[in-house]
């Protein structure tokens, strides 16, 4: 039987998910709860959410943990990171609140030129995909889909710079509540084929800018000339695309054009980024899931906490 030797925690805003991880990086047990961080309030609710989410599992264990848990509004504000930001300078920066989990700290980039960006989170799925793919190490470029999507830059196993596209949360607020969301149905099938036109359109047409294209979501609507029942893929196409362009140009002009590009992140999010990249003749060379629970191992490891591993 194979024994845990971490119990890895990524604590979202709205969401919290739990996982004993073996020494190999197995995942023995995963749970999740609806306690996201900025949902509790005090140092007694969030041992409370962690006592109930681990309940069973042995407490002896290091327990490490990402994501807004570490910000302002989490349990213990942990200082971010400066970028360039590898394995060793992440677990230099752990912060551990009374009787609490380890808390990774966030990435910042700042070049003192562009307006800073930030991560919590991302950068222990990034830790998890150099982890488990040594092609990724030495130069590469991930892209992590989601609510704030994140394009990183890697040069020798460290975050050299990223970029944040905030791509699903623009389509959600345009989706529910805008003009454009009048025209949408609740339950619509989904429309693949929807999805590939708003791609294209922002392949071959996004010189034109997005404020103006994506009124087109509207006008086409209006005019028949696409189905209420397609819009919402439309507008999926055209953000992502939109992403997707500035994206790729801003991997070329780092150098990095033929440099691995991988996905990590949600399976159907990712599929989708991925047909969206075959469209624009870069397709992805690896697409990985969650990688956060081996990102919280090898964390883990790089601090010293697995303090069950034969040396």
């Amino acid at each position: 039987m194979v024994n845990p030797v971490l119990i890895g925690i990524d604590w979202g805003s709205t969401s919290l998910r739990a996982w004993l991880v073996a020494a190999d990086g197995t995942v023995l047990a995963e749970r999740t709860a609806e306690q996201g961080a900025s949902t509790l309030k005090g140092h007694a609710a969030f041992i409370a959410a962690l006592d109930a989410v681990t309940q069973g599992w042995d407490k002896a264990l290091p327990q490490l943990a990402c994501g807004m848990v570490g910000s302002t509004h989490g349990w213990l504000e942990v200082p971010y990171a400066h970028c360039p930001a590898g394995a060793a300078a992440l677990a230099a920066g752990l912060r551990r609140p009374d009787d609490g989990p380890h808390i990774v700290p966030g990435v910042l980039f700042d070049d003192g030129v562009l307006p800073p960006d930030l991560m919590r989170g991302e950068e222990t799925q990034v830790a998890g995909a150099l982890q488990q793919n040594a092609a990724l190490r030495a130069r590469s470029c991930i892209v992590l889909p989601g609510t704030h999507a994140k394009w990183v830059q890697v040069q020798d196993g460290c975050i050299a710079r990223f970029a944040t596209h905030m791509t699903g949360e623009l389509y959600a607020v345009l989706r529910r509540h805008s003009v454009l969301g009048r025209l949408m149905p609740d339950n619509a099938t989904p429309d693949p084929q929807a999805f590939l036109q708003g791609v294209d359109a922002a392949r071959e047409h996004g010189d034109l800018g997005l404020p103006h294209q994506l009124f087109a979501v509207r006008s086409l609507g209006v005019t028949g000339r696409l189905p209420a029942a397609a819009l919402a893929d439309y507008l999926s196409g055209l953000v992502i695309g939109h992403e997707l362009r500035a994206g790729l140009q801003w991997r070329a002009a780092a150098g990095l054009a033929a440099a691995p590009l991988a996905l990590a992140g949600e399976p159907q999010l990712c599929a989708r980024y991925g047909t969206a990249l075959e469209r624009f003749g870069h397709p992805a060379a690896l697409v990985l899931d969650n990688t956060a629970p081996a990102g919280l191992l090898a964390l883990a490891r790089a601090a010293g906490l697995l303090l069950t591993e034969a040396p």
